[in-house]
């Protein structure tokens, strides 16, 4: 390969929301931007077992734009089949997967025990896709990466980091290699979010891969605080429990905010809050230990002595015995517990014991992907399929767009206009296929760039 050509791979993310990996080669380095998990459908979730088309050995470092699952739960997995360069991020990044990568696998090995116990899996035995050395290892090749200056950590690799607003820690990147330049968006998230900063913008040069998880919709208009605190009262009003399904890293933290927020303004009741999730609780103080990141009106907050992520009756469950003794409580109140999709954790405890009664209330906070047991009970099922039995569902299902850590559309083409020069070529990556489609065509008619979905396997040379 010569040395100005540069090779980008699409090896996930390509008409899916999940599974964000892309290759790159350039001179003699061959490098990864994320290495995500596929979720989902079932037939996506078997990619994660696929052999890669790469050998991971020779893979010499892989560079993170944030912390979630979807673009950083097959780390272990490179690492278990021989990877053994530096894992680039921000330092928050950094901290949060110290959290998120070990919980990953003890998912993994769960997953196994499970299939094995009940003889669910055509394989015997069941083996977990990796498991906690596999994660422990992966996080001793943890590096960070600064913000807003250009860096060479690999001679000749030049990235620029800039934040991307969507979680703690996340990042869009710019690449220039051998004046190549080319622009990977991450997750880009909201404008006027709580804590977190605005999306900056950046340079564009031959090759933008940009997301589309929302590129073909807005979220609601409407005032978000006002539609949790009407969900609030009326969880309240019947006397039952509010479940809110919730992402440990980035949503619980912006729920709680909110909900304080409510909670000063005197606009919802005080109700036991529980947030049911170590890697929540944990996930919290590195928030807070990172706060010189937030935004102006988060750094108020904290100058007045209050705490943005404290509510009057807030509790943590750590224990699996605390996180049991939730069911036994009665009346109004509200826990917030992971994964944010449904897809496994203990909100479906909580979600077998609470759906099939009317008095309580499930609140959708975020992107359910589809095949997800929250897309399913969103999208209207009357029951749903958990721990081998069907659990009817009566409760009241309520949905909040306003709280998605993803920019919709008109947000993601206002992130790309304040950016400067414009791509030579785009991917699309990060949505479902309509999606995608419609936020390619968007792109090729705001501003008449050659832009085009992804397809899975393909590689362009820049």
């Amino acid at each position: 390969m010569k040395s100005e050509t540069v090779r980008v791979s699409f090896l996930g993310a390509a008409g899916c929301v999940t599974g964000s990996r892309y290759l790159v080669e350039f001179q003699n380095y061959r490098f990864l931007v994320d290495a995500g998990l596929f979720q989902g459908k079932k037939e996506l979730r078997l990619k994660n077992w696929e052999e890669p088309s790469f050998d991971p050995g020779k893979i010499d470092a892989v560079f993170l734009t944030h912390a979630h699952i979807d673009h950083t739960g097959y780390l272990p997995l490179l690492v278990k089949r021989g990877f053994k360069g530096p894992i680039f991020s921000t330092a928050a990044t950094s901290d949060l997967l110290a959290l998120l990568l070990p919980d990953s696998a003890h998912l993994q090995e769960e997953e196994a025990r499970y299939a094995n116990m009940h003889k669910t899996s055509r394989h015997d035995p069941a083996k977990p896709l990796y498991d906690l050395v596999d994660a422990e290892k992966a996080l001793k090749l943890r590096k960070t990466i600064l913000r807003d200056e250009w860096q060479e950590p690999l001679s000749g690799i030049r990235v620029l980091a800039r934040a991307a607003g969507h979680i703690l820690g996340s990042v869009h990147l710019t690449f220039d290699l051998g004046g190549k330049v080319i622009n990977f968006s991450g997750d880009i998230g909201r404008y006027d979010t709580p804590m977190l900063p605005d999306p900056v913008p950046t340079e564009f040069g031959d090759l933008l891969v940009c997301e589309s998880t929302y590129g073909d919709r807005l979220h609601s208009h409407s005032d978000m605080e006002t539609e949790l605190e009407h969900v609030v009262k009326g969880a309240a009003a019947r006397g039952g429990a509010l479940l809110i399904p919730a992402f440990a890293i980035g949503r619980t933290q912006h729920i709680l905010y909110v909900l304080a927020e409510l909670e000063r303004a005197g606009r919802i009741p005080v109700l036991p809050v529980c947030v049911d999730s170590p890697m929540a609780v944990n996930s919290t103080s590195i928030y807070s230990k990172y706060n010189f990141d937030f935004d102006a009106d988060a750094k108020a907050i904290i100058d007045r002595g209050d705490s943005p992520l404290t509510t009057g009756r807030m509790t943590f469950s750590r224990t699996v015995e605390e996180s049991k003794a939730l069911n036994n409580l009665k009346g109004p109140r509200i826990i917030i517990s992971a994964s944010g999709m449904m897809n496994g954790g203990r909100v479906l405890h909580h979600a077998g014991h609470l759906l099939p009664d009317f008095r309580n209330t499930v609140l959708f906070v975020g992107f359910q992907a589809e095949g997800t047991r929250g897309r399913i009970i969103q999208s209207g099922a009357r029951e749903i399929k958990m721990f081998g039995r069907h659990i009817e569902v009566r409760a009241d299902i309520k949905t909040i767009s306003g709280l998605s850590a993803h920019g919709d559309r008109d947000e993601l083409l206002r992130w790309l206009s304040s950016s400067e020069g414009a791509p030579k070529k785009v991917r699309i990556v990060h949505g479902e296929p309509e999606s995608s489609q419609v936020f390619a065509e968007t792109l090729r008619e705001r501003f008449s760039w050659d832009a085009e979905p992804a397809v899975l396997g393909e590689m362009l040379e820049i």
